[in-house]
């Protein structure tokens, strides 16, 4: 296992979705500044913040619940981005794109879910 959260692919993919939710959200229409902008910023954040805190716990049992926690907020994450784009706040291709960040990462938590599974 990686000596250090900042090594694990899954945070390096997680802060790069990060991004770009917080860049996809700042065309957002100011009324939804504090609606689902904020929340797809605050699910965006979790993913990551989750798979540090597991594996700093250096224990495979914590690091499993925290990166089911992290999976969990990748799905609410994903449910905002087609609410976005049925509300024409996000263009196709830009919905697209962060859906296929996000299933990226979903399968690499999955497996990284997986390989800890073994060990505990």
């Amino acid at each position: 296992m990686a000596q250090h959260y900042k090594d694990l692919i899954a945070w390096q993919k997680a802060m790069d979705l990060v991004a770009a939710i917080y860049d996809a959200t700042d065309a957002f229409p100011k009324r939804e500044t504090y609606g689902l902008a904020d929340q797809m910023r605050r699910a965006a954040v979790s993913i990551p913040s989750n798979v540090a805190e597991g594996q700093a716990h250096y224990s495979n049992r914590e690091f499993l619940h925290f990166l089911r926690h992290a999976r969990g907020s990748l799905a609410e994450l994903e449910t905002q981005v087609l609410i976005a784009q049925h509300r024409k706040y996000l263009e196709q291709a830009q919905a697209e794109d962060l859906l296929r960040r996000a299933d990226e990462l979903n399968r690499i938590l999955s497996g990284l879910i997986n390989s800890l599974r073994e060990k505990v």
